[in-house]
């Protein structure tokens, strides 16, 4: 089978052609048609992601497919089952064995691609919001990289929930899609103050930020007090330092989440979390937004569209 491997760390990912796996006992066979990109792949090649596996591996946080095959001790009837799954790698290649308890059932009504397109993001956006900032109908949620993967999803969500939402994204084609998103207010960071705006607009209760750097410190800046700073991760390069004298003053939380990381100490927070975004897309609710497509011999392309950033929503590979 086919699959897009990084050799070595640091080296530039290939298509390879590998021995097709057969399912352990607790495991599945799931013939994979399609696989999401997620800015950890890009951490992954230069080994700087915190669940960077040893080389060489098969890139592909999430994906989705049909069960062909199960192991010794899964129920025979789950062959052909449509699942949707988050592997952590191995979801760039036509076949995949994966624990059976990764493997969620999709809705009827979900294609292919926005499954893999679906659980992270979605994910990501419903525990940080909901779970973690505890967000409230009528509050203001600041979503800073509003246009990209999770942060698309956080403006959909926290509308959702009832929030005022402002959208902080570059450039006013990016600015367009988080609007039809349902973003009540727009700033573009490249162009604008994102402290003296949001500022103007009220300030901010809830800060969704995937960025981190100055725009976290912005950010900062412009919280309400009792505001909660929900730190997703670091798509600037930078780590911003956090002003612990700050946070005191005006009574500010910083929460940190890993989505992924549920999964070791309390999974059930992910299983009750994707029950409920499944039943929300089944209702027509959620609308996952796909801005580019390409073939498994194409994602080295893919991967740079993720890098430049000139993707909007959701890059997706399919088999």
């Amino acid at each position: 089978m086919r699959v897009c491997q990084v050799p070595e760390i640091g080296v530039k990912p290939l298509i390879a052609n590998v021995e097709t796996p057969q399912p352990k006992a607790n495991e599945v066979l799931v013939q994979i048609a399609a696989c999401s990109l997620n800015f950890a792949d890009l951490l992954m090649i230069e080994g700087k992601y915190q669940d960077t596996p040893q080389a060489p591996f098969t890139l592909g946080l999430e994906l989705a497919g049909t069960i062909v095959e199960v192991g010794a001790d899964v129920e025979k009837s789950r062959i052909g089952t449509r699942v949707a799954v988050f592997a952590g790698s191995g979801g760039l290649a036509e076949y995949g064995c994966f624990p059976s308890d990764r493997c969620v059932e999709m809705p009827d009504s979900m294609s292919f691609e926005e499954a893999a397109a679906f659980q992270i993001a979605y994910g990501t956006s419903h525990v940080a919001l909901e779970h973690k900032a505890q967000l409230q109908p009528g509050e203001t949620l600041l979503v800073l990289g509003a246009a990209g993967g999770v942060g698309l999803t956080a403006v959909e969500i926290g509308k959702r929930m009832g929030a005022t939402v402002i959208a902080c994204a570059r450039g006013p084609e990016k600015l367009a899609v988080a609007k039809a998103a349902g973003a009540d207010h727009l700033i573009d960071s490249e162009t604008q103050d994102i402290r003296e705006t949001v500022k103007a607009l009220g300030g901010a209760d809830v800060v969704y930020d995937p960025i981190g750097g100055d725009q976290f410190k912005a950010a900062f800046r412009a919280c309400n007090p009792e505001a909660r700073i929900l730190v997703i991760g670091f798509a600037s390069g930078e780590v911003p330092p956090i002003a612990a004298n700050h946070m005191l003053v005006k009574n500010i939380s910083v929460l940190g989440l890993y989505w992924g990381g549920y999964l070791k100490f309390r999974p059930a927070v992910l299983t009750d979390s994707m029950a409920k975004l499944f039943s929300w897309f089944a209702e027509g609710g959620l609308k996952p937004h796909i801005s580019h497509r390409f073939a498994l011999e194409d994602a080295h392309e893919a991967l740079e569209v993720l890098r430049k950033r000139q993707s909007t929503g959701k890059v997706v590979i399919t088999m």
